[in-house]
């Protein structure tokens, strides 16, 4: 009985992480930062040769949508934003030298013109636009109404922006939803396979120690 019941427990232990890994790939478990400052665990890093940020977007919840939940205007997006609306912008600068630097901005809605960068795309109409000026702080912020789904890119204007090295991009589509969106129905799939794995081998061990008394007896 003893000998049953030792792999049992192991098993058992097994399969407790194999869940609380499951969470964790479902978001259940993993930290989330909603601050607006630097925030280094952010994952959308956006970088060309000369810069780097962790780049974030924000959502109003569509004031008609009764359903919309509260907390959905905390719900960071990365380049990938689900529909038009007013949105926020932070862009937390990974270099401390460019924050002595002015930087503008400027939201572009543009389209896709199939050449290479930088003619790779053409303006449209600028949406917004924000005088350049110090970020000592690190965190570019910005605001604006996007009325319709598109491509758009806002720029970070660094310095004079003379060189295109200067002029960052942040390639942002709206009207799609975030690549990550099936993340969750993978990792449900993941954890179910995994459930059933130690399931069934938990199964055959039972049987064959039982088998294996049984030839004893």
């Amino acid at each position: 009985m003893t000998n049953l019941r030792f792999p049992a427990f192991w098993l058992s232990a097994l399969l407790c992480a194999v869940l609380l890994s499951g969470c964790d790939k479902l978001g259940f478990g993993a930290k989330q930062s909603n601050a607006l400052g630097n925030r280094p665990d952010l994952d959308c890093i956006i970088a060309n040769d000369f810069y780097a940020v962790h780049f974030s977007a924000y959502l109003q919840p569509d004031k008609n949508d009764k359903t919309a939940d509260a907390k959905a205007a905390f719900v960071p997006f990365c380049q990938q934003i689900p529909r038009a609306g007013k949105m926020f912008f932070t862009a937390d600068l990974i270099d401390r030298d460019i924050r002595t630097t002015p930087i503008g901005i400027r939201l572009v809605e543009v389209e896709k013109t199939g050449q290479k960068a930088p003619d790779d795309i053409r303006e449209i109409r600028t949406v917004t636009e924000i005088p350049a000026k110090l970020y000592p702080k690190g965190a570019v912020e910005a605001q604006a109404d996007v009325d319709k789904t598109g491509d758009y890119v806002l720029y970070l204007l660094i310095g004079d922006a003379i060189e295109e090295d200067d002029k960052f991009r942040v390639a942002l589509e709206v009207g799609v939803a975030p690549g990550g969106s099936q993340t969750p129905w993978l990792a449900i799939g993941g954890v179910a396979t995994a459930i059933a794995l130690v399931a069934t081998f938990l199964i055959f061990l039972i049987r064959r120690r039982h088998k294996a008394a049984a030839e004893q007896e």
